[in-house]
């Protein structure tokens, strides 16, 4: 079975984590409809589009159809 034959020095052993444990950015994207900033493969926050089409209707909206009905 190997041991280590000497200690690992501080410097040693942080810069061989430094590579490892580094957190890497997430890739993010403009959605094609409001062109807000979002993750990959998800639904648009803002505007509730994916693909093209709305998936997700905003509260927002919601709220300003239901007052426009209220209205008439």
């Amino acid at each position: 079975m190997a041991v280590p034959q000497q200690k690992k020095s501080r410097a040693k052993k942080r810069s061989r984590r430094a590579n490892h444990d580094k957190i890497t950015l997430a890739h993010v994207a403009l959605c094609p409809n409001c062109g807000a900033d979002i993750l990959s493969h998800r639904v648009c926050a803002e505007c509730g589009h994916y693909k093209g089409r709305e998936v997700v209707v905003i509260e927002e909206e919601v709220l300003e159809e239901e007052l426009e009905e209220a209205a008439e």
